[in-house]
């Protein structure tokens, strides 16, 4: 091969290095970079009745969404209510009485179509594990009950349900001076573990999660408003396609076994 021959092949190899070379370039410039996957996070106010339980779905929901962070802010519904009625920032609520709900939707801070009632409970007497012996809601006037707590009526959903059942026996004004009052359900229940009362009305849930004390006595359906835990997205959610998706686990099959193992019955 001559000289001139050997200067076009090694011109026609550099050419094609060039091509191969810009190929690559153009290659590597049109794949498109990954996508993290967006983290949100969501507050959900809920019924501190639902502590417990909320805390296992939680568990159970991150498993398959962990890019959604879930922080509680457990409490009594009215506390909670009022809290969203002065601005707080929240996404789902989730309370234990309709009355705070129908607060909020009158006030328009829900979420259009997203409430539903989801969970109802029942109405029981406890006493500490081995405290007096109870059959009969009258028993309660007795000289030797001396104190019985219940939520406060104004604010926390399960002393209004005990208020109201209490009146409709015709005791409410017998038991009076006796009441001691809680800030929230669980505090109600703390009362009657320590012995420092003598007798409590919470509900069924609450006492299943106690092995300090004993049920004596569950109320009939028809002595009280029945007892409903409604849930919704709030409007100013920031997040409201994430709360939305969350509301609808909560109302999806996984959550209510969970819901059941805890006591809770569900709406139909």
């Amino acid at each position: 091969m001559n000289l001139k021959n050997t200067r076009i092949l090694n011109l026609i190899f550099a050419a094609i290095a060039a091509l191969a070379l810009l190929s690559s370039c153009n290659l590597f410039q049109s794949v498109s970079p990954v996508a993290t996957p967006q983290r949100t996070s969501l507050n959900v106010s809920a019924a501190i009745s639902l502590s417990p339980a909320l805390a296992e779905i939680k568990t159970v929901y991150q498993g398959s969404n962990p890019n959604v962070t879930i922080t509680y802010n457990f409490g009594a519904s009215g506390a909670l209510e009022q809290q969203i009625q002065q601005g707080a920032p929240v996404d789902v609520f989730l309370i234990a009485a309709t009355k705070q709900m129908d607060a909020l939707q009158q006030a328009n801070l829900l979420l259009d179509g997203t409430r539903r009632n989801l969970l109802t409970n029942r109405l029981v007497l406890i006493t500490p594990k081995n405290g007096v012996v109870l059959s009969d809601f009258k028993q309660l006037t007795e000289a030797r009950i001396k104190k019985i707590a219940i939520g406060e009526p104004k604010s926390v959903p399960v002393g209004q349900y005990a208020q109201e059942m209490l009146s409709k026996l015709g005791l409410w004004q017998q038991v009076l001076p006796k009441l001691v009052l809680g800030n929230n359900v669980r505090q109600v229940l703390t009362f009657v573990e320590s012995g420092n009362v003598d007798a409590g009305i919470v509900y069924t849930t609450d006492a299943k999660a106690s092995n300090k004390v004993t049920v004596r006595l569950t109320a009939a359906e028809n002595l009280h408003s029945p007892i409903v835990y409604p849930l919704a997205v709030i409007r100013n959610s920031r997040n409201p396609a994430v709360a939305k998706a969350f509301v609808e686990f909560l109302a999806g099959d996984r959550a209510k076994i969970v819901f059941q193992q805890y006591g809770f019955g569900i709406v139909r």
